[in-house]
Formats: structure tokens, sequence, C-alpha cells
């Protein structure tokens, strides 16, 4: 009789065991579920940080944009007055000639002065091309009118400026090496340029690119060693703090 309750209380037992779930599985199975959650939310958290900096990078990109037209704009002012101030110029030295010369050499109104013909063709040239970037907006087609120019003009006063606006028209169009080459015309031909330390900027953000942090980095500090109070150095010291 003891026998047979014992042996039903132990069956009970085993059955009461084997029906119960194993805590080991519901263990395993939570674990595996928390690992996947963390693992989608660092993707999440990946993928909002690299939206960020794509949206960063972008209004970065408009605001040198901005930047490059404001100082355009600038410079085309500049040169208009220039170019007032030359036209000016050159008539009051036709007059002085004029009232020199003896009444019998003086040119009849059909008999043309002389005038700077290259000269004009020069600022002309130099103007029609700046025109396609901050009026016309063409720049596609302010590259070659660029190239032109310096072809056409080397020892030009205006040399610096167009291969400065050639480099950043090819910068922006994503042609590095094309772009690196006009810039470095500027630095090492020019140094006299008032182009020339937003030109080493522009080596170095294109050094950048090119995943050389340490020639970046060398060249922003020489722009913030021989232009310390410039606008360029001020745009070098934020590129440097973001290397």
């Amino acid at each position: 009789m003891k026998r047979t309750i014992l042996t039903a209380a132990l069956l009970s037992v085993m059955s009461g065991a084997m029906a119960a779930p194993a805590p080991v599985e519901e263990i395993g199975g939570g674990a595996t579920g928390s690992s996947q959650d963390r693992i989608a939310k660092l993707e999440r958290i990946l993928k909002a940080k690299q939206q960020n900096e794509f949206d960063m990078q972008r209004r970065l990109d408009q605001l040198q944009n901005e930047v490059l037209e404001l100082r355009g704009l600038a410079e085309q002012q500049q040169y208009q007055m220039d170019q007032m101030l030359q036209r000016q110029r050159q008539l009051y030295d036709d007059i002085a000639k004029l009232s020199t010369q003896p009444a019998a050499s003086i040119p009849s109104p059909t008999t043309s002065v002389d005038t700077p013909t290259s000269s004009l063709g020069e600022t002309a040239s130099y103007e029609a091309a700046v025109n396609l970037v901050l009026k016309e907006r063409k720049y596609e087609e302010a590259i070659p009118a660029f190239s032109q120019f310096i072809a056409q003009y080397p020892q030009s006063s205006y040399a610096p400026n167009a291969n400065y606006w050639l480099g950043q028209l090819l910068y922006n169009k994503g042609s590095l090496d094309e772009a690196k080459a006009a810039f470095v015309i500027v630095v090492d031909k020019y140094p006299q340029s008032s182009k020339r330390g937003d030109s080493l900027v522009k080596l170095g953000m294109i050094a950048e690119k090119q995943n050389d942090k340490a020639g970046a980095s060398a060249l922003y500090n020489s722009v913030l060693k021989e232009y310390p109070n410039s606008a360029s150095a001020r745009l070098a010291k934020q590129q440097l703090s973001s290397l």
C-alpha cells in the first residue's frame, strides 16, 4: 500500500515537472528579442545622424555659394568703378593731347582718336565671364569663358580673380583635380592677390575631400598664419575644428 502511494506521488511530481516550461528557453528567447531591439535602435540613431550630417553639408554648400555670389557682386562693383575711372583718365589724357597739338594736326570730327582696344577687349571679356555666373547663372558656360580669358590675357590684372572663379566653378562641379590646378596658380603665381587666402582654404577643402587630412590641416594653418584677421582665416578655423 505504501509502495503504491509513493509510486503515485513520484509519477505526479514527474508529470508536473514535464508539463512546466523550460526557464532557460524563456530567458534565451527574451535576450534574442532585446538584442534585435537594440540593433534596430542603433540603426535608427545612425540613420538620423547620417541625415543630419547630410543636411548640414547641404546647408554649408548653400552658404558657401551665397558667400561666393556676395563676393562676386562686390568684386563686380569694384570692377565697374575701376572701369569708370580708367575711361575717365583716358578721356582726360585724350583732352590733354588735343590741347597740346597744333591746330592743323587736331583730328577732324570724322577721324577717330586711337583707343586702347586691347584693354577694352580685356575688360569686356572678363565682365562677360563674370556675368555668366552672377547675372545669368550659366555656370557650365562660365567655365570655358574664364578659361578662354586666362589663355587670351595671361598678364591681365584680372587673371588671379579669373583663375579663382574658374577653380570655384570646377570645385562646385566636382572636378577637384582641375579646380586644384586653378587654385594653385592663384597661390603660387599671384602672392599679392586678395584671392590667395581664399584659394588656400579651397585647396584645404579639396584635400579633405580627397582624404588628405594632414594636407588640409597644413593649408588651413597657413591661412591662419598668413591672413589671421581675414574672412578666409575664420573659414579655415571652422574647417579645422571639423577635421
